[in-house]
C-alpha cells in the first residue's frame, strides 16, 4: 500500500457573503463539521473562519475526490444549520469554493492563518483580501 499525504486549504463563503456566522454559531458549526467529516472518513486538520466564510485544511485520502468532500461538508452542514435553526433566515453556502494544495513545510503557517481569522478580518475585509489574492496569483 502506498503512502499519500496531500493537504488542501479550502475556503467557501455564506450565500451572498451574508455575515451570519457569529462567534457562538461558528463554534457550534465548526464542531459539527469536524464530527460529521470524521464520520465520513474526511480528515479535517484545521477549521476556522469569520462571519461570512470558512477555511478548512483537509488531508485527502487516496480514494477521496475534492468535489465530493466539499459537497459532503457544505451540503450536510447547511442542512444541519437549518434543521437546528441556528440562523434567522434559511442558511445557504455559496456554490463556489476555493482550494489550493499546501506544501507540508507550510502546514503550521496555514494553521496559524486559519486560527487567526477573526483578528485578521478585523483589519482587512474578506472581499479585499480575496481580490488581492486573485491579483497575486494572476487569476
Amino acid at each position: 500500500m502506498g503512502y499519500i499525504k496531500i493537504y488542501v486549504h479550502f475556503v467557501w463563503t455564506t450565500k451572498d457573503r451574508e455575515p451570519v456566522l457569529h462567534k457562538a454559531i461558528r463554534e457550534i458549526v465548526f464542531v459539527h463539521i469536524r464530527e460529521n467529516a470524521r464520520e465520513k472518513g474526511i480528515f479535517i486538520d484545521f477549521i476556522g473562519g469569520y462571519l461570512d466564510h470558512v477555511h478548512c485544511l483537509i488531508s485527502l485520502g487516496s480514494e477521496q475526490r475534492i468535489s465530493e468532500i466539499i459537497q459532503l461538508i457544505k451540503g450536510e452542514s447547511s442542512f444541519w444549520i437549518n434543521k437546528n435553526k441556528l440562523t434567522k433566515c434559511k442558511f445557504e453556502w455559496q456554490r463556489e469554493y476555493y482550494g489550493i494544495s499546501v506544501n507540508l513545510k507550510n502546514l503550521n503557517r496555514v494553521r496559524e492563518y486559519i486560527r487567526n481569522q477573526e483578528a485578521h478580518h478585523n483589519k482587512m475585509p474578506f472581499q479585499l483580501e480575496y481580490e488581492e489574492f486573485k491579483k497575486a496569483i494572476g487569476f
